[in-house]
């Protein structure tokens, strides 16, 4: 028997409630005069707190609005609430809606709002069906009762076990989603459950339980604080300023050509492992977050792999065509996330490292061209003063005199998306663009400054590394 993904939708594939739009929407229509006495202060509650017995009370009482009115009497109210709704959808929401579709399954929505107000969003948002509180009609009009279950906590499972019975769905097969602890019942009856933005109490079940806690509003695998809502990444960049690098000082500008919200790619280039805390310093000011592409290594280290995984990052295989990092990075930027790689892929060695011509793999063009995300360029000089690659760690006794690394974003690069090649060239001219006029001069290299760019400071003088062959965005 084939599965089904069930999905709540207040406070689920909402950052909030339904019930303030769908009230306005009714009022400004003329269908209703005014809110329901409480109906301010339980939305508050909600939006909050997410779901409790007052709120579900209200919703109870919510048909003797409906009485004796004329069935479509809500129509238009639901479609225009719909509308606004459908803009404040988490952005990850519609791309698991859709994974479960690819997957051959049904999509439905199930949720104790009633089915008249919210079957013109489930339409809009592409599920199958709606599981939801029906309202008794007579004659055309509400008679102020309701028709089947009310469907909430074991009334909720109740009608989707009917439902799985009538579709002929497996239970065990099928998924479900949602916030409240009153939905435990369907939760704990599914093969696969999630707790999406978890009230307090189904937070403690989810964790005995080990049901999965996941937030619609980020990538999947990034970590949220729970019931503080913050991103794990936004408290390292906050924990992470100039003050924690004594050893190093930043020289950072142009941070204001980063847009505030929406997509976009933010490239550099990459001259040490230092590199990372350098993309810190830009991106903190911001007050954003972002998903950097880092190498395979980094992810299958045990602890390290689930934290990089957990504070944003993507995993970047050489070995194989780099398909998934690119389709994760593409996510993450239809989402409206921003995304930073490096499109060198590995710090040059050896001649390479001097070369003022920056090369660059076509990863950053193809996304720009698929997602139409702004490509924010970024130049990164001096880093390799602090840690440079011969070294295993940074040069953490240069207190007296820190060396100096010096960040510049640029404007957003002028792309042509017809050749992901030639993209690529304009993005790395505007890299380049970025660094300091040093940067563009051609320097011949001592033997001590060869050796200093390969590992433990050994490997071939003369030697220039070959090209990667994966997004060419990963972190080392």
């Amino acid at each position: 028997m084939a599965g089904a993904a069930f999905f709540d939708l207040d406070r689920t594939l909402l950052p909030g409630g339904t019930g303030v739009v769908l009230s306005r929407a009714m009022r400004e229509l003329g269908v209703i005069e005014r809110a329901l006495p409480g109906e301010g202060a339980l939305y508050a509650v909600f939006e909050t707190l997410g779901e409790t017995l007052p709120s579900i009370a209200l919703a109870r009482q919510a048909t003797r609005v409906a009485k004796g009115r004329a069935a479509d009497a809500f129509d238009a109210a639901a479609e225009a609430a719909a509308e606004v709704i459908l803009g404040l959808v988490h952005p990850f929401a519609r791309a698991l809606v859709e994974q479960h579709r690819e997957a051959g399954r049904l999509v439905v929505l199930a949720t104790t709002t009633p089915e008249h107000l919210v079957r013109p969003l489930a339409e809009r948002l592409g599920f199958d069906d709606v599981i939801a509180t029906r309202y008794a009609v007579d004659d055309g009009r509400f008679t102020g009762a309701l028709t089947g279950r009310f469907v909430w906590s074991r009334g909720k499972l109740a009608a989707v076990e009917e439902y799985a019975e009538e579709h002929g769905l497996s239970l065990a097969e099928s998924y479900a989603y949602s916030d409240s602890v009153y939905d435990a019942p369907l939760l704990g009856a599914v093969g696969h459950p999630a707790a999406v933005n978890p009230d307090p109490r189904l937070l403690v079940l989810a964790l005995v339980r080990r049901w999965p806690v996941v937030n619609l509003d980020v990538s999947p695998g990034v970590v949220k604080i729970p019931l503080v809502g913050v991103e794990l990444q936004r408290l390292l960049l906050l924990a992470a300023g100039p003050e924690m690098f004594p050893y190093a000082r930043f020289d950072v500008q142009g941070t204001e050509n980063i847009p505030p919200t929406g997509p976009a790619i933010l490239v550099s280039n990459h001259r040490s492992y230092f590199d990372v805390a350098a993309l810190i310093q830009t991106v903190r000011p911001t007050g954003r977050t972002g998903r950097i592409l880092g190498k395979k290594e980094v992810f299958d280290l045990p602890v390290v792999g689930a934290l990089a995984t957990a504070l944003g990052g993507i995993r970047v295989d050489r070995g194989v065509s780099g398909a998934q990092s690119f389709e994760q990075a593409a996510a993450a930027l239809a989402g409206g996330e921003l995304v930073a790689l490096l499109p060198q892929g590995t710090i040059p060695r050896g001649e390479a490292f001097f070369d003022p011509v920056l090369r660059g793999h076509t990863g950053a063009a193809r996304l720009a061209a698929l997602t139409r995300a702004p490509v924010i360029p970024m130049g990164i000089w001096g880093s390799e003063r602090v840690w440079p690659r011969s070294s295993p760690l940074p040069n953490l006794l240069a207190l007296a005199h820190p060396p100096l690394v010096t960040i510049r974003v640029g404007e957003p690069v002028e792309l042509r998306y017809r050749s992901a090649v030639a993209d690529t060239r304009r993005i790395m001219d505007a890299i380049t663009g970025c660094l300091p006029a040093q940067a563009r001069e051609r320097h011949t290299p001592s033997e001590e400054e060869l050796r200093r760019t390969f590992p433990g400071g050994r490997g071939p003088a003369r030697a220039v590394a070959p090209a990667g062959r994966a997004l060419s965005g990963d972190v080392h």
